[in-house]
């Protein structure tokens, strides 16, 4: 309940090396007994650590907060929402268990209405009192209802009748918060709303979300099938949460947990994680990484636990690991902007290093997405124009092997360029002889971007059943943006 690593930083830096790392929002967990049971309501942080014998952490928070030892849980939790604030970073607060503990197991008590610590009525007693208690606070700008809906006991009927009290509870007490509505099956389905949408009229307030991780994928699909998996992963999101921003009645979708141990060593999860930022910078959508944190005072009964798939480390005094961080850059920014009339254009995107194709004098190269070339190409099989610069200039092939080329010709066959692959990720030309070239980028090779045989692709340029290479360093996506 204590917010973690009070007893690591202060809270001023903490909040600076969030907003240092390009962030600009925090999704803070709270447990509904924090502000519905007296025997939590009234327990100061002091107290709370001293009931699970936590000395050294509270030495510490003595050490790097010391006026937060004596507040209140609530209070504590507020103190650290007006840090982030102070360096203007927005709080979605997220109502993450019930009885507070670790989350999440499938018979935890804490999985959906009914269980043993789940009571509905408790629940939307918590959400009104926080609602009410954050009125008029601009830090924090969202809550969302439920963490992981799970387990035996989760159904459509139950989910239908509290969320959508749940919605109009938060709205009544504070409705300039959006409200945040999580799926079943640990926030992986929402594909029931297809044929039954929610009825609940809270003012353009309601915000779904997801989570997508790469548990339960099996390893050898991604180390072996790498681009039909990915394309059959993406296509699964998209039937359970990513259709709700498609169509006539398009709703936002918050990506609310995804992430990976940034200690690397874990092929499968690297070359999941590639997939699903092609797919986020596609959508241009909003998300929450999991996770911040770099360690907790006490989980599971471990003390100072280190939490791998954490940005800072565990001193929260460093980022864990840079190359994972610039790896999110363009995802961090806005790339299609409602309210701009500006004409979109495209962004030749690198997932598996997060970087973006910059334009040289006669090729291209990767950097970082500070900035970025201005591509259209319109028709699948098609050139690929080069925005900007006067006259006709697109992409080019000159062999295998050879750099791509940026030419005034855009009408010959190493001119025209096709999405190929399960993954959609290849951008395939052919050359004189009528055999496929992919966009390729050699590290070995300094930054510059090759055309080369396509990786696990066969002669008709479709997924090959099996393939020991890894193909992402082949893998580009057109990203539409208005961005001036």
């Amino acid at each position: 309940m204590v917010p973690e690593g009070l007893h690591k930083q202060p809270i001023k830096a903490i909040s600076a090396s969030v907003s240092s790392m390009g962030f600009n929002c925090v999704r803070l967990t709270w447990a509904t007994y924090m502000f519905t049971r007296p025997n939590y309501t009234k327990l100061t942080v002091a107290e709370s650590l001293d009931q699970w014998g936590l000395k050294d952490a509270k030495a510490g928070m003595a050490k790097n907060n010391p006026n937060v030892l004596g507040l209140s849980l609530w209070e504590a939790q507020k103190a650290v929402i007006d840090g982030l604030g102070a360096q203007n970073i927005t709080v979605v607060l997220d109502n993450h268990v019930s009885l507070p503990k670790w989350c999440c197991g499938s018979n935890d008590g804490n999985g959906f209405f009914g269980d043993e610590y789940f009571d509905p009525n408790e629940w939307l007693l918590g959400l009104s009192t926080v609602a009410r208690r954050y009125k008029g606070n601009p830090t924090v700008v969202a809550m969302s209802m439920r963490n992981e809906l799970r387990g035996p006991h989760q159904n459509q009927e139950d989910w239908y009748n509290y969320m959508q009290q749940g919605a109009t509870t938060i709205h009544k007490e504070n409705p300039d918060v959006l409200v945040i509505v999580s799926g079943l099956a640990t926030d992986t389905n929402l594909g029931f709303l297809k044929t039954r949408p929610m009825q609940v009229d809270i003012n353009n307030k309601l915000v779904y979300e997801a989570h997508w991780y790469a548990f339960g994928n099996p390893p050898d699909k991604w180390l072996y099938e790498t681009n039909g998996f990915c394309g059959n992963v993406t296509q699964w999101f998209m039937g359970q949460s990513g259709f709700l921003t498609t169509g006539p009645n398009p709703a936002p979708l918050f990506l609310s947990e995804f992430g990976l141990d940034q200690r690397g060593g874990n092929e499968a999860d690297t070359r999941y994680f590639s997939c699903l930022l092609g797919h986020v910078a596609e959508m241009d959508m909003d998300w929450a990484l999991w996770t911040l944190q770099g360690s907790y005072m006490l989980r599971e009964g471990v003390y100072e636990m280190e939490e791998f798939y954490g940005m800072l480390n565990a001193n929260w005094d460093h980022v864990r690991n840079s190359t994972f961080q610039k790896s999110l850059q363009l995802i961090q920014q806005i790339t299609q902007d409602p309210t701009s009339n500006s004409a979109t254009y495209q962004i030749m995107y690198h997932p598996q290093t997060g970087q973006c194709v910059q334009v040289g004098n006669d090729n291209i190269y990767l950097s970082d997405c500070k900035s970025w070339g201005r591509w259209s190409h319109d028709t699948d099989g098609g050139p690929i124009k080069l925005m900007g610069g006067g006259g006709s200039r697109c992409l080019a092939a000159a062999g295998d092997g050879l750099p791509a080329a940026i030419s005034g010709e855009c009408s010959g066959q190493q001119s025209m360029w096709a999405l190929v692959s399960g993954s959609q990720f290849h951008i395939a030309t052919k050359d004189n002889q009528g055999n496929f070239l992919c966009l390729d980028w050699d590290s070995s090779k300094s930054s510059t971007i090759l055309t080369k045989k396509c990786l696990c692709l066969g002669s008709d340029s479709k997924d090959v059943s099996k393939c020991e290479d890894n193909p992402q360093r082949q893998w580009f996506k057109l990203v539409p943006s208005n961005k001036i």
